[in-house]
């Protein structure tokens, strides 16, 4: 039976010692004309980004400097992760000419680097591998010059669609972990922390450059991040990123503790003591963020 995280109200958060969201999260609204441009070609080439679905915090920092994630396959699950803002379902969007449109999008936008993600196609054979390789391959041909970083999704061992996924000249491979081994089970009841690592493992034997994250706040322990750290530089992870999770909805997960900024400081440090070449670790971090700078560590 998969345990159901429980849903607390504000009075009874604050009985249980969770405080209120501390003035160190507080970001600004998206605004400005850059933020505009982003958010017209976006909507007329009827793209998804994970800025928007994923409700996350630094979409204004990051579409007002002109950029974007775009999420490809659709909007749509077939997870049911108590995290993620992600609509959970079965996908009926299978969009073959979406390659092309981001590539023309990511052109327009003038990207010098760009990161792809997407939902889980569990239902597809190949996992969306093939869309995986097009768009990456389109935006190569039509902007050579530009950067980009894939954060693939679970294969669920199908790693003939993972070795797809990861071969049309990405420069970053990205899978996140998203949490500790104990609280796989209820925060990614579908996936499995040690097939996780193991994706990591072979996309790391592939010959790329290896990124993952993992979200702090959903009830873990400093040993059991510590734990997580070795196993992934044990199976070759180069870039690790640790963000505070954020609830995105009253049924989503709750938020069991706010991470100080000195923690979150401190486990940089440990990260990069393990031999991980690069850890961005703060409140407001997410896998994308500041992403540019992790193509050449």
């Amino acid at each position: 039976m998969i345990e159901l995280p429980v849903i607390l109200s504000e009075q009874q958060r604050s009985r249980a010692g969770v405080p209120k969201r501390p003035d160190w999260l507080r970001v600004k609204l998206p605004i400005g004309p850059e933020y505009a441009k982003v958010r017209k070609l976006v909507d007329e080439h009827k793209l998804h980004t994970i800025c928007e679905s994923g409700n996350c915090p630094n979409m204004g920092e990051c579409w007002g400097a002109g950029t974007a994630t775009f999420m490809i396959l659709g909007n749509v699950c077939t997870r049911s992760c108590t995290f993620c803002a992600v609509a959970t379902g079965r996908p009926t969007e299978y969009d073959t000419d979406e390659p092309r449109r981001v590539a023309e999008a990511i052109v327009l936008m003038k990207v010098k680097h760009a990161v792809l993600t997407s939902v889980n196609r569990d239902e597809l054979k190949d996992r969306g591998a093939e869309i995986w390789y097009q768009t990456v391959r389109l935006i190569k041909e039509a902007s050579p010059k530009t950067t980009i970083e894939t954060l693939i999704p679970d294969t669920k061992g199908n790693w003939e669609a993972l070795e797809r996924m990861i071969s049309a000249g990405q420069e970053v491979v990205s899978h996140n972990m998203e949490t500790v081994e104990r609280l796989y089970r209820r925060v990614r009841p579908q996936a499995r922390y040690e097939r996780s690592l193991e994706q990591i493992r072979r996309t790391k034997e592939y010959g790329q450059r290896t990124k993952s994250g993992i979200m702090l706040g959903l009830g873990e322990t400093h040993d059991e991040v510590v734990k997580a750290m070795d196993d992934l530089a044990v199976n070759g992870l180069d870039i690790l990123t640790l963000g505070q999770y954020l609830q995105p909805t009253k049924m989503h997960h709750e938020v069991l503790e706010w991470i100080h900024p000195d923690t979150f400081a401190m486990y940089r440090e440990e990260g990069l003591k393990r031999g991980l070449k690069y850890v961005e670790s703060g409140p407001l971090v997410r896998s994308s963020y500041h992403a540019e700078k992790h193509v050449n560590v």
